[in-house]
């Protein structure tokens, strides 16, 4: 039906979409296995150079994706959670652990292929817990990866009795400093297409185990794959903050300089590759058995390894030149909006990281209730100072905290269409009711000031007791506000106990109670107008219900300490 050459180029392309798949099935369910607990030891992450460094490292070699990581690490510093310089020592870090998978590949393991494939089938189809679900995602992909391997080995081997085909990869010999610059380009665009490292070092070490590419010319493709790989980074920082960009920036020139003096000595870097590959049994790349290179694959995946921990080594000494570097080429543009209403956190272009969506999210409804508190403040003490200046002072924030609400909910059901762990998707949940009860909270703020505008309208006055039990009520809801809005954000560690919230949300029922009954007692003794009593009984029944909202928001974030 095809022609021999269709089969083979078929075969091939099969064999790149197998391995495509593979890697992202198996960082998708690593991710889902350990995503919340890897984004607890970024959020922490608060060590110096060398920790961020071997954090980076660990987490990445965890979920097998320097991509997920770095996009996540963005996602982390737009929301505030790492600085800057944390961020770029984490993502030094995940050019080291993303070397794991081509340490792999380089064991040659494709007679898993097949159990692993059957195992993670099973547990997909019949496990019952999802934990067992997500480990069967991690299963298929990993058999997955090397079933694509083989197949593109097998469709490869013919090829290089091909003289067309040895003719044609001859223009990536590396032999002269050009062709080493043409491999490192090539090896760029690849990746950037992919949007895989590992996947194109593992296509390149195919080649190089069957003779059709050098051993020079895989490593200089190895090379362009580390430049090529930084463009998710980049994308994830389109419209996050300054400190975001700058970030993914310097990640970026962190590839981009790494290989450039790498090339300066790139010959002397192949022999030592060579020659430390000799202490754990790798043999020399140039070994030629059977018509094929069996220690090759070995040598490019410690190049790869061994480019990436002396780049890391260099800009961990060498921090401040490569943050001022980033700084330089990430210039302020223009001033952030001041626009209330207008997210800060939360970024709807591009986010491949459901971690970072989260967090991100978290403090976004973490900023909200910024807003909603201030609101409040402003308008409690309008009944005490009589300040009707004051009064036009809650539209702006009402507004925004309804807009930010809409924002945040869009943005979730956005995060909950991507492959999410089932701790991920109640997450999503809880943060959509928190934004919703946050809101609540600026629709009572509304009431409150609508009752103090009735107040000046009708020129009403409370009683020094009805003040009194006024400023009890509000001094109450307001350190109950503190100490949940002050626990909403990922960063504040002082989080409020239930056994606190309960005892505030008595304290406030109590109070109005006793202020309704105190109230009934005023009016009879007529001690105060009906037209000032019937205002003051309906602003105790808004601090209550703030009351109440404040509570609902303090069991949402005790189960998202759960998860």
């Amino acid at each position: 039906m095809f022609s021999p050459n269709v089969v083979i180029a078929l075969q091939i392309l099969g064999g790149i979409g197998l391995l495509l798949f593979g890697v992202r099935k198996m960082s998708e369910g690593l991710q889902k296995v350990a995503g919340r607990r890897l984004r607890r030891i970024l959020e922490v992450m608060t060590g110096n150079r060398v920790t961020g460094v071997i954090v980076g490292a660990l987490v990445t070699a965890t979920v097998q994706s320097s991509t997920a990581v770095t996009v996540m690490v963005v996602g982390f510093v737009n929301a505030a959670l790492l600085s800057f310089s944390q961020g770029v020592c984490l993502m030094m870090g995940a050019n080291i652990g993303t070397t794991i998978t081509a340490q792999m590949i380089a064991f040659k393991l494709t007679d898993l292929a097949m159990p692993a494939i059957f195992a993670g089938v099973i547990l997909i189809h019949f496990a019952k817990r999802r934990n067992w679900r997500d480990l069967g995602e991690v299963l298929l992909g990993f058999g997955l990866l090397f079933l694509g391997l083989k197949l593109m080995q097998q469709a490869v081997a013919p090829l290089s009795q091909s003289s067309e085909f040895i003719a044609f990869f001859t223009y990536f010999r590396a032999d002269d400093f050009s062709g080493v610059i043409l491999n490192v380009f090539v090896g760029m665009i690849l990746c950037m297409c992919i949007q895989a490292s590992s996947v194109a070092v593992g296509i390149t070490m195919v080649l190089a185990s069957s003779g059709l590419l050098t051993f020079p010319g895989a490593v200089a493709l190895v090379l362009g794959d580390n430049i090529g790989t930084t463009l998710t980074a980049e994308l994830s920082a389109i419209g996050s903050s300054l400190e975001a960009r700058r970030a993914a920036r310097a990640n970026s020139m962190f590839n981009i300089l790494g290989v450039c003096y790498i090339l300066v000595f790139f010959y002397p870097f192949l022999d030592l590759v060579q020659w430390l590959g000799g202490f754990v049994g790798a043999g020399p790349a140039y070994l030629e058995v059977g018509g094929e290179y069996p220690y090759v694959a070995r040598n490019i995946a410690n190049s790869h390894t061994l480019f990436n921990m002396i780049n890391t080594l260099v800009f961990i000494l060498a921090l401040p030149v490569l943050i001022k570097v980033a700084t330089v080429l990430t210039p302020k543009g223009r001033a952030a909006s001041k626009d209330l209403a207008q997210p800060q956190y939360i970024n709807f272009r591009f986010d491949a990281s459901v971690s970072a969506s989260l967090a991100e999210a978290r403090e976004e409804t973490a900023r909200m209730a910024a807003i909603a508190r201030e609101s409040f403040r402003n308008v409690s003490r309008i009944p005490v100072n009589h300040d009707e200046k004051a009064l036009d002072l809650w539209q702006e924030p009402e507004s925004a905290l309804n807009s930010l609400q809409k924002h945040i909910t869009q943005f979730l059901v956005q995060v909950s269409q991507m492959p999410t762990s089932e701790g991920e998707g109640k997450e999503i949940s809880l943060l959509m009711q928190a934004a919703n009860n946050v809101e609540r909270i600026g629709d009572s703020i509304k009431n409150l000031a609508g009752l103090c505008e009735e107040m000046f309208e009708q020129d009403l006055v409370f009683t020094e007791l009805a003040v009194n039990e006024y400023q009890t009520m509000t001094g109450t809801v307001a350190e109950f506000m503190d100490r949940v809005f002050n626990s909403v954000s990922s960063r504040n560690r002082a989080e409020i106990n239930m056994e606190e919230a309960v005892r505030y949300e008595e304290a406030i029922d109590d109070m109005r109670d006793h202020m309704r009954e105190d109230h009934v007692e005023r009016l009879r003794q007529g001690q105060c107008s009906v037209d000032a009593g019937l205002v003051f009984v309906n602003m105790i029944a808004n601090y209550e219900r703030i009351g109440d909202y404040l509570y609902n928001i303090s069991l949402i974030l005790k189960d998202l300490r759960r998860l």
